[in-house]
């Protein structure tokens, strides 16, 4: 059978191991995960694995290395992990580090906090063996330096400004994490922070509903809480399709048509059985799904418009 947004079902079975994630960088992160997941593995080093992939890229622009700086030309990363018991680690504004997503691990992991921000977060993860290493590269400088001439900050409606990668995962177990990271919008004001390293912005899992991650203008995503909001829709039984359309039309409905016409936002989720689904305003955004028999798939959203 067929759930009511085409995902199929075999006899009302939990669908699993699934993996989903944002953009077409989504296809070699799912890939990773997918090596975890598919040995037996838990959903939260998935996601890990997963998104350490294009944080590692330098031809992904929007994340980590390579990614494009802020307006003063630094490279500042953002991100955050939520595993299946609630606990969550976070990291924003941190210079110098390939893989912030891990250092949110071990904010996670080794501190009583969720979250860590600029020279603090830097502190810590030199303390806790990461590498300082210098994270822009000669083609990102050279897209920055050729900004400069207009220094004009107007965030553009397609794929190359869209800003993070987020990924939820159900392992074997049927637990869910999710992770998601970023260098945040293209030459940004220097301290500018988005949803992707706010826990219930960019990022939110509930064990015993699902998950959700955003990407896009992240200050319209931290204005619904918008992850967290797809999460409790999943719980008054929506489809993930269904929750992440209602979010979308939240903000078109609370910003108005001449906001939404201007920026791009697009929600992915995960529920318990398997399900998975996504929503965003404008077309052109894609989501990539890993899962058993089907395989890796790159997917086009619905969209608003």
């Amino acid at each position: 059978m067929r759930s009511a947004f085409g995902v199929r079902i075999i006899d009302g079975a939990v669908r699993k191991p699934v993996v989903i994630s944002t953009w077409r960088h989504g296809i070699p992160a799912n890939e990773a995960a997918w090596k975890i997941l598919s040995a037996g593995g838990k959903a939260f080093d998935a996601v890990e694995a997963g998104v350490r992939v294009p944080e590692a890229d330098p031809e992904v622009t929007s994340v980590g290395y390579g990614g494009y700086p802020d307006r003063d030309g630094h490279v500042t990363l953002d991100a955050c992990i939520m595993d299946d018991k609630y606990n969550c680690g976070s990291v924003a504004y941190l210079e110098h580090i390939m893989h912030p997503i891990s250092v949110a691990r071990k904010v996670m992991e080794n501190t009583p906090h969720v979250m860590l921000a600029g020279e603090g977060a830097l502190r810590f993860a030199l303390d806790n063996g990461f590498k300082k290493e210098n994270l822009l590269t000669e083609s990102s400088k050279k897209a920055w330096q050729e900004w400069l001439k207009k220094s004009e900050y107007k965030p553009v409606i397609n794929w190359e400004n869209h800003d993070t990668i987020g990924m939820i995962a159900l392992d074997e177990n049927g637990n869910l994490s999710g992770a998601c990271t970023t260098s945040g919008m293209a030459f940004k004001l220097n301290g500018r922070i988005g949803d992707s390293p706010i826990i219930g912005a960019g990022l939110y899992v509930d064990n015993e509903v699902g998950g959700a991650t955003a990407t896009g203008v992240g200050e319209e995503v931290i204005r619904i809480c918008g992850s967290h909001l797809v999460v409790e829709l999943m719980r008054q039984n929506y489809t993930p399709q269904q929750a992440c359309e209602e979010a979308v039309k939240r903000i078109v409905r609370r910003r108005g048509e001449d906001v939404a016409k201007k920026i791009q936002i697009g929600f992915i989720a995960l529920n318990k059985k398997g399900e998975y689904g996504s929503y965003c305003i404008h077309p052109d955004f894609q989501y990539a799904v890993y899962s058993k028999p089907e395989g890796s798939k790159l997917i086009d959203s619905k969209s608003y418009y």
